[in-house]
């Protein structure tokens, strides 16, 4: 059982010395690096998000977003902790590998695999379904006539465009990776401009009355609520700012970059920081003139912006918010595609997946066929599902890799695995829990302990999440068993993140470290749960259905084929 635990665990090394070494193009610099994350991020989200939210939250649907702001910002510190630790291509993947062991960074690189494909996807046929808006449907009618699909779980339709759109981006990502980077920030930037227009054009049309409607002043007070600011309660502004939330994946591609980046170290914590700051002032900016150019409860769903416009006799603007929600929706593709074939390449070059995906074009100075392979799977899934099938698949992968990630920042920072000071002291568990000891460096001992809390942690974020979910009613009428089962969780997960702060921290040196160890890493964790556990069933079971055949192919050729098991050879050779 040991040696099959010790095989699972087993972690990847990298030479500090030679971090910097790479097969790929380093043509990327830290504006570059921002654009891919602004456009990732800010993409159908801008033109659906704020008005599909202001009608379920009201005018407090700024705060909504500020809230999921604060909650993407702990995700985001911890990634721009690892790009600084560890400044190579494959994200979460790398990271899980460096900290965690093989076994359970498989299974985050095979969720990011997922989320990528999904999500290039749902934007591909959301690309599609914004222009087929423009041109009164015709798309949609043309491809119904010529290829029908008569399936119920899937798509009425094969859309060839969402399909030749994602082929053509992977053969200008695999072929002219500099290129296909600045046409992102041109459209990026386009994209920002449109958004700033929309701001100011909209703030000159702005009344305040909108922002302290009253029941009275309608005959429909359903969808009015109780008025004011808050219509919908502070329960509105919360449930509004786990729709926001979603808004903000997408950064994460940043951390895909490291091998590509010219001074990685510096540019992808910079890069995420500013890249989430600037998505938070859009959304912010958009939500605020929305709701007071338009009552929230008369905002349009769909298209909530053009129909802003219109609102207020501006029909023209409409055109200008299309040219900006095309461009927005291509710097998004682009954004959502970038990341997949370097999480595939980084999983080839470990042999944990079939290692010709990591095949590296040695002109182009790009993996090649996994790019290609990246987008024939964006381009099928886009093609045969529609968006609302896409949109219910994608966040489950994002989320388990943001919570992995956090944990891994609180195992790193409590632990020197290179340099464990030896026990000097007999120490026992129990006295080491509150690090009675006084140790100023870390031990093995104290390094178990953080990896035991971190680990009864994540189960009690679970616990707690249930209890928000299914136990609301019970503890709003003061039922004392379920207010006990809550105030019990709560307390226990506070006790463990008190002992993990008491234990003694690494001395390793970083260009950049998450503040406020280890409270920000475990809001983090506590988020993503949450979140993970408002996720409905269907999306489960799909994720179970891919789990599956991911373990099928780490078994049969992950395990055997591992570059860490050749490593291990050679040691006892």
């Amino acid at each position: 059982m040991s040696t099959i635990w010790k095989v699972l665990t087993r972690k990847k090394e990298i030479d500090t010395e030679s971090v910097e070494e790479t097969r790929l193009s380093r043509v990327l610099g830290t504006f570059d690096l921002t654009a891919l994350g602004v456009g990732s991020t800010l993409g159908v989200g801008i033109y659906v998000l704020a008005g599909k939210v202001a009608v379920t939250a009201g005018p407090s649907v700024i705060l909504s977003f500020l809230i999921a702001a604060i909650a993407s910002v702990f995700a985001g510190l911890c990634y721009a902790e690892f790009g600084a630790r560890t400044p190579k291509t494959g994200s979460a993947y790398v990271y899980t590998y460096v900290c965690v062991g093989e076994f359970v960074a498989f299974v985050i690189g095979w969720n990011l695999i997922l989320e990528y494909v999904i999500g290039s996807a749902s934007v591909a046929r959301g690309l599609c379904s914004y222009l087929d808006t423009l041109l009164n449907n015709t798309l949609e009618n043309t491809f119904k006539e010529i290829a029908p699909i008569h399936v119920s779980f899937m798509s009425e339709y094969f859309d060839f465009l969402a399909f030749g759109i994602s082929i053509l981006l992977a053969i200008a990502l695999a072929f002219g990776l500099k290129e296909s980077s600045l046409a992102n920030n041109i459209f990026t930037s386009l994209n920002i401009g449109i958004v700033l227009f929309v701001i100011i054009a909209g703030a000159t049309k702005a009344d305040f009355k909108n922002w302290n409607i009253q029941p009275n002043n309608s005959t429909n007070a359903t969808i009015i609520g109780e008025g004011g600011f808050f219509p919908f309660g502070l329960e509105g502004t919360i449930a509004g700012a786990a729709t926001c939330f979603y808004g903000f994946i997408g950064f994460d591609c940043i951390a895909t970059t490291g091998e590509e980046v010219r001074n990685p170290r510096k540019a992808i914590p910079i890069a995420i920081i500013v890249s989430l700051g600037i998505v938070f002032l859009a959304y912010f900016g958009i939500s605020t003139v929305l709701t007071l150019m338009v009552p929230y409860y008369l905002q349009d769903t769909r298209a909530s912006i053009p129909y802003a416009f219109e609102q207020i006799g501006w029909g023209w603007a409409k055109w200008v918010v299309a040219v900006g929600g095309t461009c927005g929706l291509l710097a998004s593709l682009f954004g959502a595609m970038f990341p997949l074939p370097r999480i595939i390449y980084a999983m080839a070059a470990d042999g944990l997946v079939f290692r010709f995906l990591g095949k590296v074009n040695p002109r182009f100075q790009t993996p090649v066929v996994g790019t290609i392979l990246a987008g024939l799977l964006t381009g099928l899934m886009g093609a045969l599902f529609d968006l609302a099938q896409l949109v219910n698949m994608m966040s489950i992968g994002t989320l388990m890799a943001y919570t992995v990630v956090a944990a891994s920042v609180l195992l790193l920072r409590y632990s020197d695995s290179d340099q464990l000071t030896p026990e000097r002291t007999n120490t026992h568990y129990i006295a080491q829990f509150l690090n009675c000891g006084r140790h100023s460096e870390p031990t093995k001992k104290s390094q178990n302990i953080v990896t035991f809390n971190v680990l009864l942690y994540c189960v009690t974020c679970i616990l707690i999440g249930l209890s928000a979910i299914y136990l609301k009613d019970p503890i709003s009428e003061g039922q004392t068993w379920a207010i006990a089962l809550a105030s019990t969780a709560i307390g226990i997960a506070c006790i463990l993140i008190m002992s993990i702060a008491t234990q003694p921290v690494s001395r390793q040196e970083l260009s950049f470290k998450v503040p406020m160890v280890p409270l920000v890493p475990a809001l983090s964790i506590l988020v993503n749960i949450y979140l993970m556990l408002n996720l409905d069933t269907e999306t489960w079971i799909r994720f179970a259905v891919w789990m599956a055949v991911g373990l099928s192919v780490y078994l049969f050729y992950g395990l055997p084929n591992s570059l860490r098991n050749y490593r291990d050879y050679e040691r006892l050779d």
